[in-house]
């Protein structure tokens, strides 16, 4: 098993930053062909979600339907750091994806990229990618 450390920083509030290649590279240094690799975000206003990569407006989309669903400001919320609405975009995203390795590659659709989704940002961030051989 390998375990990878990445720091990353974010320069927005909330954005989607690909981080595949990353990943790729993990891959590729731990000379795993076959087996799952779990990338994992230890905050609980960051996580990973797994998306289109053709059309930079689905993430633009994606971040303004998270804002609508649960926005920044709400009367209601009774979290005193104020970023309530972050921890929900969080749950709903979740802090970690699952991806399958094959002959070294990881598998994916045509359109498909792992996103670092941030939040509560701007702030520098570390994520894990463990890669197990199997």
């Amino acid at each position: 098993m390998h375990l990878y450390e990445h720091q990353i920083a974010t320069n927005a509030s909330q954005q989607m930053t690909k981080v595949t290649e990353m990943v790729r590279e993990d891959i590729e240094r731990s000379g795993v062909r076959e087996g799952i690799a779990v990338i994992f975000s230890p905050h609980t206003t960051a996580g990973f979600t797994i998306n289109e990569n053709a059309d930079p407006d689905v993430v633009h989309d994606m971040l303004c339907s998270f804002e609508k669903v649960f926005p920044a400001e709400q009367f209601f919320y009774q979290h005193a750091e104020g970023n309530s609405h972050a921890h929900m975009k969080t749950t709903v995203v979740g802090p970690s994806q699952t991806l399958i390795i094959h002959d070294g590659e990881i598998v994916f659709g045509i359109w498909q990229d792992l996103y670092f989704c941030e939040f509560d940002g701007p702030r520098n961030r570390t994520f894990y990618v463990k890669i197990i051989e199997g």
